[in-house]
C-alpha cells in the first residue's frame, strides 16, 4: 500500500559550533571542524578539557554552523595573526583578550555591540573566503554517503533591538557548489526576508539546496513569529508561504533551553558553546523537504 509519511528517522545535530565561531572560540573552544565530525562519528577525541571522549551511538548527521560574523576570529587573536595585529581595533582585541578576564569581556562586548550595530570593523576577504573554502573541503571529507551525512552551514546572527532573530542556515550540497557563495552576515543584512532571497539565489545559481532553520525564538520577545514582517507590514499569505518555503522546520530544543515557552515565560539560557538535536526526515538528507507543516504557538498567534 502506498503512503507518503516518513518511515525512517536519523539522528543529529544541527547546531554544533567550533573555533571558528568567535562565540565559541572567545570562551576556550579549540576544537575544529574536523575534530567536530570525527566524534560524531563516534570516533574517540580529545575535549577542551583535555579528556578523551566518545559517543556510545554516532549520530546519522551532523550540520556545523559557525557564527559567519567574524569567523576565525579567535584563531587569529590566538595565533598573534599579523593581518589582524596590522589594524587599529584588531590590536585593540588581542591585546584585551590577552590582558585577563575584564579585559576579554570588554573585547567580548564590543564585538557583540558591532553585531548589534551592523559595523563590522574587521574585513578580511582573503582570509574569510579561505577559512570558508577550507571548512567545506573538511565537510566532503567526512561526509559518507549512506553512512554519515557531513553537512556545511553557518549561523546568520541577527538581532535587531536585541530580539533574537537567528538562523541556522543548511545547505544539502557538497563544497563545488556551496563554494560559489559566501555566509550571509548580520553585516549584510538584518532582514530574515533578505536571508530567504540569499537562499533563492544560491538554488537558482548553483542547482542546490538549502533551508534555514530559526534558532533561539525563545529570546526573540515574540518577534521571531510576529504578525508583522521586519519593515512592520502585516503578514499575509504569500509571507506566510515563502517563510515555510525556506524555514520548513524550527529549533525546538537545545542545551541553551526550549523553544516552546510561553509569552513571557522560557526566557533563562544557559551558555553553551554547542547546541541543538534536531531531527530530519530521511529524504532530506538527498532532497528538500516541500511538505512538512509547522504550526507554531506564541503570544497567542498561530501560524501553519
Amino acid at each position: 500500500m502506498g503512503r507518503s509519511y516518513p518511515d525512517q528517522v536519523f539522528f543529529g545535530d544541527t547546531h554544533l559550533h567550533t573555533k571558528l565561531s568567535p562565540d565559541a572560540g572567545l570562551i576556550g573552544t579549540t576544537l575544529s571542524a574536523a575534530d567536530a565530525f570525527r566524534f560524531a562519528r563516534g570516533e574517540k577525541v580529545i575535549s577542551n578539557a583535555g579528556q578523551p571522549v566518545q559517543l556510545i551511538r554516532p549520530l546519522d548527521f551532523l550540520v556545523i554552523t559557525d557564527h559567519a560574523e567574524y569567523a576565525g576570529l579567535a584563531p587569529m587573536i590566538r595565533d598573534s595573526d599579523p593581518a589582524l595585529l596590522a589594524t587599529d581595533y584588531g590590536r585593540f582585541l588581542y591585546e584585551k583578550f590577552k590582558s585577563g578576564p575584564e579585559g576579554a569581556m570588554e573585547a567580548f562586548g564590543a564585538i557583540l555591540q558591532d553585531a548589534a550595530t551592523q559595523n563590522e570593523r574587521l574585513v578580511f576577504p582573503e582570509k574569510a573566503r579561505s577559512i570558508w573554502e577550507d571548512f567545506l573541503a573538511t565537510s566532503d571529507e567526512f561526509n559518507q554517503p549512506g553512512t554519515f551525512t557531513a553537512f556545511s552551514g553557518f549561523e546568520w546572527t541577527s538581532g535587531p533591538n536585541g530580539n533574537n532573530q537567528h538562523r541556522i542556515v543548511m545547505f544539502r550540497d557538497s563544497a563545488d557548489r556551496v563554494s560559489q557563495v559566501m555566509p550571509l552576515k548580520v553585516f549584510d543584512t538584518e532582514d530574515p526576508e533578505d536571508l530567504w532571497q540569499y537562499l533563492s539565489n544560491y538554488e537558482e545559481m548553483t542547482g542546490g539546496n538549502a533551508i534555514a532553520i530559526p534558532h533561539n525564538g525563545n529570546i526573540s520577545n515574540g518577534t521571531m513569529f510576529a504578525k508583522t514582517n521586519f519593515k512592520g507590514k502585516k503578514i499575509n499569505k504569500e509571507y506566510a508561504e515563502e517563510r515555510m518555503r525556506w524555514e520548513p522546520i524550527i529549533e525546538v530544543t537545545a542545551t541553551q533551553g526550549r523553544r516552546r515557552s510561553a509569552s513571557g515565560a522560557g526566557r533563562r539560557r544557559t551558555s553553551s558553546a554547542t547546541s541543538g538535536l534536531g531531527f530530519l526526515e530521511p529524504r532530506w538528507v538527498r532532497a528538500q523537504n516541500d511538505d512538512l507543516l509547522i504550526r507554531i504557538r506564541a503570544s497567542g498567534l498561530k501560524l501553519a
